[in-house]
Formats: structure tokens, C-alpha cells, sequence
């Protein structure tokens, strides 16, 4: 696989948090909440938001005017299956920036979902394509394959060549079932972007947990257009999520993404969307995850403390994010009760380090302890080495005194 982060410069995210997003098991949003949402994403950059298709249901058509009356810098998209009735009801709506019409192309789902052979197909996305071209031709027009990779070549190209010849602006690659491999991937756009004039999006599902890898290989061979939603929501595992793909990306040149995006809007969006469906930020959620910026064991904390690029790839800073050096436990090391130390504005020698660090580390050997115990023992002995020890008393104080010179 070739390529690199200059070879990605020119990309768009594709949020779907509207439309894939809904169809989380804990996805109910309400129109106050759609709004709230395509603000937030609005306000961080994203080029385009994708909303359900009108026709599921009479809110969901009417959710879609609204935020198309939003008056948001980002393109209003909607998602449609491949039938002339689902495009009618789109083109009703003003200021509608762009329709995604998706059919399967497996077998499974030429079977089990649509019955319709390949030819079948391509007749049918002529007359939507030409339904829409005729009567809207100011929309954009995407036309994406459903479950891309149980489907053979040879029917794709054929379908994505009789759609670029009607001049579709998107040819979409769905990983609908997240069965697809990076190298996979990087191959079948690469095929595509050779047999298309049209910009390659793709749409990763992460039931295999290769979404985030997928869409960066997609954007290594060519692809342009990348499907995000917030916390990676969606259909089962959901798709490639918006922070995994930011923190990808920005690990490769930081300026590809802060240039383009508000990255300090990322926490918020994701601790509103997550609220809004009933979920926790995973611990380890890239960037927003409890953890991501914590350092605990003694060796990282005083590399990160002396230079915080010696363990972060990405700078907490950017996303208005601080690190958090751990230090209530036995992997603590001097450095970090040195840094603590300073917090609180006390000044302990070398001997005093050696001594309080161990003693943090014995209690931590038989007890859980807080970073309050912690300040506790600094405090305690900061007065004991000022000769204030004796006014100080407790189990703690008594254990420090114990143990003074260990």
C-alpha cells in the first residue's frame, strides 16, 4: 500500500450521525436534538450532513426540511433507495443539497432484499438519476453500491461505468457488513478511480473493528469523501467514527485536520450524542475516552512530564483536552510526585521524593488510594520535615511516621 498524508490533502467527511446514527439500537432523536446535533457538527466543519430519507416517515420528513432550513454552511444530504417514489419525495424539499440513492449489489441481497438482477439495476438508477437530473439538476447526486465487497467486480464496475456515464457526482463503496480488509479496500477504489470520472466515497461498518483503517485506506487510493457519525452510532457496530478517523488523520500531519476542522468542539459532540442515545464514552473512545490523555506508570509520566511527545501522538491542547498524570498507585515514580508536589506549591528535596514515593507506593501495595491520600501524605510530610509533624495526627500521619527513612 503507497501513500502517505500528503496524498490525502483534499478529503471531505460525510457525517451521518442523522441518518446511519438513527439506526443505533438507542437512537430515538428528537427534532430539538437533530437540530442541536447538526449545529455541533456544522460548527466543527463537517462538508456534509446526511439525513434519513424522507420517506420513512412523516417526521422524517419534516425534520429534513427543517434542518435544510437551517441556513448551515454544510451540504444537507439525503439517503434514498434506488425507486423513483423515494426521489419524488426528496426533490419536494427546499434547499436539499444532494441525494445518496444506494441498492445492493451482492447476491445475498439481490435475493433476499430487492430480487432485482444487475441489469435490472442499472435501468432502474437511470431512471432515478434522470428523475432527479431532469427536475433538480442544482443536486448533487451520489449513487453507492450496498454491501460492495460480497459483491462481484465484475457487476460493480458495471453498474458504477452505467452511472458515471449519467453523470452521478459520488460512486459510494459500502462496507455495509465491515467484512472488507484495508488492503481490500485500498484495491477496489483504486480499481474504481481508474474506470470513473466521478469523487469515491466510502462507507465502513466496523463489525470486524477495520472501519477507522478502511477509510484510510479508501482515502490513500484516491477516495475523496469519507462516511463518518459521532461515537461511530449506528447499524449494530456502527461505522467509522467521526473522533477515530480526526485522531487518524491528524497522527499523520496535524495541520491536515486543524486546518480544516474545530477540533475543541469534539468532547462536546460527543458527550451530547452520547447522552442523547444512553451510552458512556468508552474509556478508551479516541480522544474523548477517560483514559486517553492519562499517564500512569512512573517511566511515562516523567517522559510526558519533560516532554509530552515522548508518549502522546496527539496534543490534548487541540482538542481543549488536559493530560492527567496518575499517581495514586505503586507504578508511581518521583518525577510525578515532584509534578504533584509543585500543584500544590511545596517544594521536596531528593530525599523527601524518595521517601514520600515509597511510602505511596507501600500503601498502595495493601490499599486503595486516592489523589486526596496523596496530597494527605505530601502535606504531612512537608510538616514533618518542617517540624510540624507532631501537631499532625491519624493512621496516616502515624504510618508516615513509621516508615520515615524507608
Amino acid at each position: 500500500m503507497k501513500g502517505g498524508a500528503t496524498g490525502i490533502k483534499a478529503f471531505k467527511i460525510i457525517d451521518s450521525t442523522l441518518r446511519e446514527g438513527e439506526q443505533f439500537v438507542g437512537a430515538n432523536f428528537t427534532t430539538g436534538q437533530k437540530i442541536d446535533i447538526a449545529y455541533a457538527l456544522d460548527e466543527f466543519g463537517v462538508e456534509y450532513l446526511e439525513l434519513t430519507s424522507p420517506v420513512v416517515s412523516p417526521k422524517s420528513f419534516q425534520d429534513l426540511r427543517i434542518i435544510c432550513g437551517l441556513g448551515l454552511s454544510a451540504v444537507v444530504l439525503t439517503h434514498i433507495r434506488c425507486r423513483e417514489e423515494d426521489a419524488r419525495k426528496a426533490l419536494e424539499v427546499e434547499g436539499l443539497g444532494g441525494v445518496d440513492i444506494v441498492i445492493g449489489t451482492s447476491s445475498p441481497l439481490r435475493r433476499f432484499s430487492h430480487g432485482m438482477d444487475i441489469p435490472e439495476i442499472i435501468d432502474a438508477a437511470r431512471r432515478v438519476i434522470s428523475l432527479i437530473r431532469e427536475n433538480r439538476p442544482e443536486l448533487e447526486v451520489r449513487f453507492s453500491t450496498e454491501d460492495s465487497f460480497r459483491s462481484s467486480r465484475d457487476d460493480l464496475l458495471r453498474v458504477y461505468r452505467a452511472v458515471d456515464e449519467l453523470g452521478v457526482d459520488r460512486v459510494g463503496v459500502a462496507d455495509t457488513v465491515g467484512i472488507a480488509t484495508p488492503f481490500q479496500v485500498y484495491e477496489l477504489v483504486t480499481e474504481l478511480r481508474k474506470n470513473v470520472r466521478a469523487e469515491v466515497e466510502f462507507h465502513g461498518h466496523n463489525d470486524t473493528g477495520c472501519a477507522i483503517a478502511n477509510s484510510y485506506a479508501a482515502l490513500l487510493a484516491g477516495a475523496t469523501c469519507v462516511d463518518t457519525s459521532v461515537l461511530g452510532i449506528g447499524e449494530r457496530n456502527g461505522i467509522t467514527p467521526l473522533g477515530g478517523l480526526i485522531a487518524r488523520l491528524y497522527a499523520l500531519d496535524p495541520d491536515l485536520v486543524r486546518d480544516k476542522y474545530e477540533l475543541k468542539i469534539l468532547p462536546r459532540l460527543d458527550a451530547m450524542v452520547a447522552e442523547m442515545v444512553g451510552i458512556d464514552i468508552p474509556f478508551n473512545n479516541y480522544i474523548t475516552g477517560i483514559a486517553a490523555f492519562t499517564h500512569k506508570a512512573g517511566i511515562h509520566a516523567k517522559a510526558i512530564l519533560n516532554d509530552p511527545s515522548t508518549y502522546e501522538v496527539l496534543r490534548p491542547e487541540d482538542f481543549g483536552i488536559t493530560r492527567y498524570i496518575s499517581i495514586a498507585h505503586r507504578l508511581t515514580g518521583r518525577s510525578a510526585i515532584r509534578w504533584r508536589a509543585e500543584q500544590l506549591g511545596i517544594e521536596l528535596g531528593e530525599e523527601e521524593l524518595r521517601a514520600v514515593t515509597a511510602r505511596v507506593k507501600a500503601l498502595a501495595d495493601g490499599q486503595h488510594l486516592t489523589l486526596d491520600d496523596v496530597d494527605a501524605i505530601i502535606r504531612r510530610w512537608a510538616r514533618k520535615t518542617s517540624g510540624e509533624g507532631d501537631a499532625v495526627d491519624g493512621p496516616l500521619t502515624q504510618d508516615l511516621t513509621r516508615g520515615h527513612g524507608s
